[in-house]
């Protein structure tokens, strides 16, 4: 029996007050009760608009051939001339749950301060809708942000993917899905505690089963309302898992983050090693003591401000290399 990683102790005190002493399984009976929580957190326009420093609309856009239109939420700064850079964002709620309105807070501070647009896509949710439609909607969504990069005000060069959790897996899958089926040249993939492995059974996800806040329990229902029966099998496909893939190379640089005290820190270390070994760029930090994405749910701890920041120095290096490399 190995023992679980020790939290952070500025960590501890937030965990302690959401989880007590164990982690509550996820079951799907309990789904309608974690929607109604989601739901309950989505920010008004005003909010989101930060006093009128940044336009804010939502669109619906063309989906694939044969699929349903996709909420965009566009975020344009205030008095910045374009083309701006722009960070295209997927959220997270373990493909069942989720909305493209929450969680921007971080994302908002950083665009306001290097002049970006956002754009956060919304995409149909499992198990009502499984693979393919989470990534076919994220896929056409930043399609179509490239398409009207001109009408947005936005570089399509310059643009980085960016996601959450199971945002993050979809993420990279999106960069996959970009470099073998086509679209915009990305800048970077930025991906924040990604979940990209639908086998379930990593050390860290045994590790700390029972103990981070997105155990097996959770991870293993994530993944199964996305695939159904085909989870853990030998036909998944990379666009829906992309630990699975077995080519890495040819991909944007990416940024990947985890805590070491969560469920899908193996995974993440795993995936940055392929791509170094495939040739490619990527930037790992491995936050010691941080449960699964920790500094959305303690985000005045000093572990947090750490994470924001890193990301924030990594995006903006980016972004002043892409001036001067071709």
């Amino acid at each position: 029996m190995v023992s679980p990683v020790p939290f952070d102790a500025e960590l501890l005190t937030a965990y302690t007050a959401i989880a007590g002493d164990d982690v509550v399984p996820m079951s799907l009976d309990r789904l309608p009760e974690i929607r109604a929580e989601d739901a309950a957190e989505v920010p008004a326009a005003d909010e989101l608009a930060r006093g009128g420093r940044f336009a804010v609309t939502e669109r619906a856009v063309p989906g694939l051939p044969g699929d349903p239109e996709v909420r965009l939420l566009i975020c344009t700064p205030a008095g910045v001339p374009g083309p701006r850079p722009a960070i295209y964002y997927t959220h997270g709620g373990g493909m069942f749950s989720g909305d493209h309105r929450v969680g921007l807070g971080p994302l908002l501070d950083v665009a306001e301060l290097l002049g970006i647009t956002l754009v956060s896509v919304g995409y149909r949710l499992a198990p009502e809708h499984p693979h393919p439609a989470p990534i076919d909607d994220v896929y056409a969504g930043l399609l179509w942000t490239a398409g009207q990069a001109d009408e947005l005000g936005v570089d399509p060069e310059r643009i980085v993917v960016a996601g959450t959790s199971a945002g993050g897996g979809l993420t990279a899958a999106l960069a996959l899905t970009v470099r073998d089926k086509g679209g915009p040249r990305l800048l970077g993939q930025l991906l924040m505690a990604p979940m990209l492995d639908d086998r379930n059974d990593s050390a860290s996800l045994r590790q700390m089963d029972g103990r981070d806040v997105w155990d097996r329990s959770w991870n293993g229902f994530g993944w199964t309302a996305l695939l159904g029966p085909a989870r853990g099998g030998s036909d998944v496909p990379p666009y829906a898992a992309p630990a699975r893939a077995t080519d890495l190379s040819g991909l944007p640089p990416a940024y990947i983050d985890a805590g070491s005290a969560e469920s899908l820190r193996d995974e993440g270390i795993a995936y940055a090693t392929r791509i170094w070994q495939a040739g490619g760029e990527a930037e790992l930090h491995v936050w010691s003591g941080g449960f699964h994405v920790f500094d959305m749910i303690a985000p005045d701890t000093r572990i947090s401000q750490a994470a924001r920041e890193a990301r924030r120095s990594w995006l903006a290096r980016h972004l002043a290399n892409s001036r001067i490399l071709p």
